[in-house]
Parts: C-alpha cells; structure tokens; sequence
C-alpha cells in the first residue's frame, strides 16, 4: 500500500468513526480534522479514488480541492503532482506537464521521488517541465 493509500485509508477509518460516534474530539491537525476542511477533505477522496484506479473520480476531486484553495504548498503540490499522473497516463501530455509546473509553483521544493521520476509515461514530461 503507498503512502497516499495508508493515508487515505486513515482518514476513511477516522471518517467512519466520528460518524459512528466513536471518536472523541480531535485535536487540531489530526487526519479526521481533513474533513472538517472542503479542499483537504477532496485531496483525500482525491487520493483514495487515484490509488483504487478511479480516475474520473480521482480528476474531479483533485480539481475541486485546488478551487477551494488547499492550506498547505505541499497538500496542492500534491495535487497537483497526482492530477499530472492522470494526465500523462491519459495522453494528455500538455496538461500533464503544465501540472507539474503548477506542483512546482505551488511548492519549490516539490520533486518526484527517484522510482517516480523514472516511470516511463510520465517521467519524461517532468523532465521536460523542469527546463
């Protein structure tokens, strides 16, 4: 399971939980206080539809977490990086790049890990964003 996975599947378990009524209060900052947030909370649907290979859905939540203006760099980097993903591997290498470019606006410490950055759809579009 990735990180975006466990990630996710935290913040469902912690969803299903408060509404169930079996969690307490949370703290700030906690995964189940994501929800409490429309941008965070679509990054993790987001997320969660990407890694169960729901792209439409994945697409649209991502899209939607960016309009309502995603707190952190990171979280719309994130985003961003990840709705690159769907482009490349839809064939649509001009937003794909374009969404790279937007990551690396968002947040210019933003990279690819070494495993992403070598995959053989997208990784040559990121090269080409970085020039």
């Amino acid at each position: 399971m990735t990180i975006n996975a466990r990630w996710a599947h935290a913040a469902a378990v912690a969803l299903l939980a408060l509404l169930a009524g079996c969690m307490t209060p949370k703290a700030p900052g906690s995964v189940s206080d994501a929800f409490d947030r429309p941008a965070e909370r679509n990054l993790l649907l987001g997320l969660r539809a990407y890694d169960e290979a729901q792209y439409p859905e994945a697409e649209r939540a991502l899209g939607e977490a960016l309009r309502l203006q995603l707190t952190t760099a990171r979280d719309r980097a994130t985003a961003h990086k990840t709705l690159a993903f769907i482009y490349c591997t839809s064939g649509r290498k001009a937003e794909c790049e374009a969404a790279f470019r937007a990551a690396r606006t968002a947040d210019p410490a933003f990279a690819l890990n070494k495993a992403e950055a070598g995959h053989p759809v997208w990784g040559p579009v990121y090269e080409a964003s970085r020039h």
